[in-house]
């Protein structure tokens, strides 16, 4: 549940709780706008002043205003913290809320700057309050499309598990072939560290750290270059499939796809795929 999904038996029916719950929840009068407005203005000034804390120079220089502008905003986010908790009658909805434990973890680092050296850092964490900009650009339209790649995402995650095995299985026998093939003179320590350099170059990373100097070594390389790119479009094609076959079903059409080789496109009477032949 987000704090956009207070429910009704929740929300105070009038006083000033229920005035101050329509201007810090919600987004349908020109308060609640402003507030939402002016509190990502106040979270995208508290991550630059982190950033700019973590940079020796800039601290040096600015030391007391970056910290008395991250108290000030400390203090603004503890009392936005403690009306959102004020203004529902129930609040652990909102304590245990996705934006509820983003908003503690958000306001809490700076009072454990006290005790633990350097905590004010996590308040980074305020980044992920700016998904409040949802609310404000009305962007509801979205909601549905990235609940459909979720339910992809969700529907095919059996064969993403599958085949992330099997590729950890190809890396391990790929790297203990090459420790055998390029050895530690060659920069191949152990297998461990192999299976690195393996994993590296099959996903097309290469960091350059390692690199096989025999012409075996450099030939097998080579595969798993060639190997890498084609692996990238696989977990793609997968979660694809699902997402067409869920847009399918919200626009109210029947689709089939075969659960064997996932090829869509079987008109409702088939009883078998025309690709692999299985049953549908």
């Amino acid at each position: 549940m987000t704090d956009t999904e207070i429910e009704p038996e929740f929300i105070p029916k009038k006083g000033w709780k229920y005035k101050l719950h329509e201007i810090i929840y919600g987004t349908h009068t020109p308060a609640g706008k402003l507030f939402d407005i002016v509190l990502l203005v106040v979270i995208v000034y508290s991550v630059i002043i982190v950033m700019l804390e973590s940079v020796p120079t800039i601290d040096a220089k600015y030391h007391s205003f970056l910290n008395i502008s991250e108290w000030i905003v400390t203090i603004l986010f503890t009392l936005e913290y403690i009306l959102r908790l004020i203004c529902i009658k129930k609040p652990s909805r909102y304590i245990f809320s996705f934006f509820g434990i983003i908003d503690l973890l958000s306001t809490i680092p700076k009072y454990l700057s006290f005790f633990i050296g350097g905590s004010q850092y996590i308040t980074a964490f305020r980044a992920l309050r700016l998904l409040r900009v949802f609310r404000i650009l009305k962007l509801v339209r979205y909601i549905g499309e990235s609940n459909n790649l979720l339910r992809a995402l969700k529907a095919s995650r059996t064969k993403i598990f599958i085949f992330v095995f099997f590729m950890l299985v190809v890396s391990v026998i790929l790297g203990t072939i090459m420790y055998l093939i390029e050895g530690p003179e060659h920069g191949f320590n152990s297998i461990p560290h192999s299976v690195y350099w393996t994993i590296v170059t099959l996903t097309t990373v290469g960091y350059g750290d390692i690199s096989p100097e025999t012409g075996l070594g450099q030939f097998i390389a080579t595969l798993i270059m060639i190997i890498g790119y084609g692996i990238i479009a696989v977990p793609t094609g997968i979660v694809t499939v699902e997402f067409a076959k869920g847009e399918k079903k919200d626009s109210g059409e029947e689709i089939i796809i075969c659960e064997n080789c996932s090829t869509g496109g079987h008109p409702p009477e088939a009883k078998h795929c025309f690709n692999c032949g299985g049953k549908l």
